[in-house]
């Protein structure tokens, strides 16, 4: 087991506390009063969602590849979701086997985010949603070349986060009627805080 993948798990919910205080944690209520019947989560890192979800979900799927943070989502998760150890590029799901996908600031991390969100559509049913909120490249030229400046860096100390990937482009290639809103990251520093939410209907 990799040293920092243990350190980085240990410390990711103290790292994010502040940032669901101010407001992040109600984004994603709000965003996951939409999932219902069978849900599947892609990088569910150590369930940070899993409050979130209501009477509406009938059951819950949640996936994660890195060891370290599984661990602590199968504590979390005990008795309320099934976890999967699967990266979002390989899901070990049959076609059309959801009703609802979620994916809360992970695509910036997958090596694949192209295969993720092609695996995403496979699994879901046609006419199922997919709810997203992913921090993205940004909009403003002058951030986005701070954020190509840091990104090589930031991969290394992130944990593989990528911070000027623009994953709202990437979905909307996958689900062309994407609805895609603009948000901000609460208390972020300006190259994390660009952000997208929103939901897109798999054909």
């Amino acid at each position: 087991m990799n040293l920092y993948g243990r350190f980085f798990a240990a410390m990711y919910d103290r790292f994010m506390a502040g940032g669901e205080k101010a407001g992040l944690s109600d984004k994603r209520h709000e965003l996951l009063a939409e999932a219902r019947g069978r849900v599947i989560e892609i990088g569910a890192g150590t369930g940070l969602n899993l409050k979130h979800y209501g009477d509406a979900v009938t059951e819950l799927v949640l996936t994660e590849p890195e060891e370290p943070m599984a661990k602590r989502l199968e504590e979390r998760a005990a008795g309320r979701a099934t976890v999967t150890r699967a990266p979002a590029e390989a899901l070990p799901f049959p076609d059309d086997s959801f009703d609802t996908a979620v994916a809360t600031l992970v695509l910036c991390t997958v090596s694949d985010p192209e295969r993720a969100l092609a695996e995403i559509d496979r699994v879901l049913k046609p006419g199922g949603t997919l709810l997203f909120l992913e921090h993205v490249r940004s909009d403003d030229p002058r951030v986005a070349r701070w954020q190509d400046r840091i990104a090589p860096i930031w991969r290394r100390v992130g944990h593989g986060c990528n911070c000027n990937r623009a994953t709202h482009y990437m979905i909307r290639s996958e689900f062309p009627t994407a609805d895609i809103e603009d948000g901000e990251m609460p208390k972020a520093p300006p190259i994390f805080r660009p952000l997208k939410q929103g939901r897109a209907v798999a054909a």
